[in-house]
């Protein structure tokens, strides 16, 4: 491992090494800012459940235009390794400089272990429609057609790690930002626990719903084949030590931070193995927003909430409307965060949520995405979320936004516009 480190550091470009370095410098510049601390304190009281501010976030890795908030073009380095730490930073920077949402800036370089699933045993035939480079449309022939005949085609996932790989990132990453920046492993290794995504890829979305009516039985088998392996790959990632924390500015839920002083729990001491109950986990279930209530209940949130209830703190929902299954899911003891979608009833959620649970919001990306800008209309659909939710801890997400109509200032300004309806309402 050594020796290929050695040689990866000299293959490196003394220029790329230099601009890395003299980001780095930018970043740690960042990090002391007192605008930056001062975020960082909101998002712990956010959490906490005191007094706080409306936090905002805006994402933009998924947009798709050919002109984009962070482009490609601008990267300095030659090294195609070097391109990609870059970008990473740069990426900070613009929140930080351009952007100007919550986004906190951390001292420190972060990287994962290298981790590797299998497959289920059987891989569904995708096809893809429209524009592959911009917007398109995306179908799938499940690959189990039958929950009974073809049931022993699934198999459980095997789990890897290639430490040494990991390592010797890490060590070529200490070697550039040497003086400048700690690197520490830390990340996660999957987005959801929630299940249904998985479900629907291997036996299709309407036949999902219509098991719950023509083959219950097989259905709550499939859910308990799901429930067992996803945890056996949270417990492998927990004896294997390749859990870390995720309580700062790591992403969690469906785009918030971790900040929070309630995690790890408390027995955890510092250096020991992170566990599940020291950690934020996501669940959700938007492939089931067109079933009922009570069929969620009965066939989906056992098996999450046999998952959930091992960690530390739960945020659920994305882009479903949860507030038709509130009653179902405010049973989770350690739910903390619920995504408040641009389908959902925010009045309701509003009064449900209270002080007890942040208000995750996330408005529609619409209003940022097409030809027209109506700065009127994102106004309006600020004002309604700060007056309905003004009692709330509120968080205020722009997230899955695929075009800005190549105008990536788009995303800043509103920002900007969010931040003077705030500050119109104090």
């Amino acid at each position: 491992m050594h020796s290929r480190t050695q040689h990866d550091i000299a293959a490196l470009p003394s220029r790329d090494r230099e601009i890395l370095r003299r980001l780095a410098e930018r970043k740690v510049a960042i990090a002391q800012d007192p605008i930056n601390e001062e975020r960082r304190r909101a998002w712990y009281a956010l959490d906490a459940g005191g007094d706080s501010r409306v936090m905002l976030l805006a994402e933009r890795g998924g947009v798709r235009d050919a002109l984009r908030p962070v482009p490609s073009g601008e990267l300095a380095c030659t090294d195609p390794w070097a391109r990609g730490v870059e970008y990473g930073l740069r990426d900070e920077i613009y929140h930080f400089e351009e952007l100007r949402d919550d986004l906190v800036v951390e001292p420190v370089m972060n990287v994962s272990w290298q981790v590797s699933t299998s497959n289920y045993g059987v891989d569904a035939v995708v096809h893809q429609g429209g524009d592959d480079t911009h917007m398109g449309s995306r179908s799938w022939e499940p690959p189990i057609r039958d929950l009974d005949a073809d049931f022993h085609k699934l198999h459980p996932r095997t789990f890897s790690v290639d430490r040494d790989a990991t390592l010797t990132q890490k060590a070529r990453l200490e070697s550039v930002f040497e003086g400048i920046l700690p690197v520490r492993i830390r990340g996660g290794y999957y987005w959801t626990l929630g299940m249904t995504i998985v479900a629907i890829d291997l036996i299709g979305l309407e036949p999902l719903m219509l098991a719950m009516y023509d083959n219950p039985a097989g259905l709550h088998r499939l859910m308990a084949f799901l429930r067992d392996d996803h945890l056996a790959f949270a417990n492998w990632l927990e004896q294997e030590g390749l859990y870390s924390l995720n309580n700062e500015n790591d992403y969690i839920g469906s785009g918030s931070h971790g900040y929070s002083r309630a995690l790890p729990h408390p027995d955890w001491v510092e250096g020991a193995p992170v566990r599940k109950r020291d950690l934020w986990v996501l669940s959700e279930s938007q492939e089931t927003v067109g079933v009922s209530p009570e069929l969620f209940e009965a066939f989906i949130f056992p098996y999450q909430l046999s998952i959930t209830e091992r960690f530390g703190r739960t945020y659920y929902g994305c882009c479903e409307p949860v507030n038709n299954r509130w009653h179902i899911l405010k049973r989770m003891a350690n739910l903390a965060r619920v995504s408040v979608s641009p389908w959902a009833d925010q009045a309701f959620m509003a009064d449900a949520l209270g002080r007890q649970y942040v208000f995750s919001r996330k408005p529609n990306p619409t209003l940022i995405s097409t030809p027209r800008f109506d700065e009127a209309a994102i106004r309006a659909d600020l004002r309604q979320t700060l007056t309905l939710a003004a009692n709330n801890r509120l968080e205020i997400i722009m997230k899955d936004v695929h075009t800005l109509n190549n105008e990536p200032g788009r995303l800043a300004r509103w920002i900007q516009l969010a931040r003077e309806e705030i500050a119109n309402k104090h």
